[in-house]
């Protein structure tokens, strides 16, 4: 019987991310000093916060001022009127806002705590917050041609972030951006074991290997910013693209 081994590594040693930095030259030089090789279907797996660093998406709280709807809503949420103001900017919805939550749907389509917005492993990080990358799938793409470019070996890059869950406790690494690596597996009208055709089933491939991968970068200080995936089957590289097709649609929202 045939067995697919998946293996998962961090890697150490990235240093702290400034803007402008050139991410391929921070994957390279780790993927060295971590001795590995990256090989066709390979995938790296960067945390949100490493990009948003990179293309600097940092604002200075002391430059925002907060309008009517951010003074309305802070009192209610608990949270710093600045903050409120940039996640609102952030967002085309408010879908939840009471004591210690603010839950909208973000401007790129995620249902998301916050827009995404950070402090959290970020220098003087009371004084200002992290947004996410303007494009995530875009930001997936670049660094991925670029690695192709200067490797010539065809590898899938994914951008995770961690997200809380309808109905469940605690948040789970989740796909962002998406390049060179199916996001969304299509399952529906293959055979089960006996002989059924299955009717719904899509895998949401990105995101489990997001969540996997964030069981070894950690979510506290480790440092640990990018993952180095190996042994996926060729499947996952036979229809790639962007993460948003991860997104349900408006019209077909279950929850609201």
């Amino acid at each position: 019987m045939t067995r697919t081994a998946i293996t998962l590594t961090a890697l150490e040693g990235v240093p702290e991310i400034q803007p402008g930095a050139a991410l391929e030259d921070v994957v390279l030089t780790a993927l060295a000093s971590n001795r590995i090789e990256l090989l066709r279907h390979d995938v790296l797996v960067i945390c949100q916060k490493i990009v948003s660093k990179a293309e600097n998406r940092f604002v200075d709280l002391e430059t925002v001022t907060p309008g009517a709807r951010a003074r309305e809503l802070a009192p209610i949420c608990n949270k710093d009127p600045r903050l409120v103001e940039l996640v609102l900017r952030e967002s085309t919805k408010v879908v939840r806002c009471v004591k210690d939550v603010l839950v909208v749907r973000h401007q790129l389509g995620f249902v998301v705590a916050n827009a995404g917005i950070d402090q959290s492993n970020i220098e003087r990080s009371g004084e200002r917050v992290l947004l996410l990358p303007l494009d995530p799938d875009a930001s997936a793409a670049r660094l991925r041609d670029a690695l192709n470019r200067r490797l010539g070996v065809e590898v899938g890059v994914l951008i995770s972030d961690s997200f809380g869950r309808p109905w469940r406790m605690g948040v789970c690494g989740t796909c962002i951006g998406c390049a060179g690596i199916v996001p969304l597996l299509d399952e529906r009208g293959r055979l089960d074991r006996f002989g059924r055709p299955m009717q719904v089933t899509q895998i949401a491939v990105a995101d489990e290997i997001a969540a996997a991968a964030t069981l070894v970068t950690g979510e506290a200080d480790e440092g640990r910013p990018i993952v180095h995936v190996s042994g996926l089957e060729s499947k996952f590289f036979a229809a790639a693209g962007p993460a948003t097709r991860l997104l349900r649609p408006l019209e077909e929202d279950l929850f609201q």
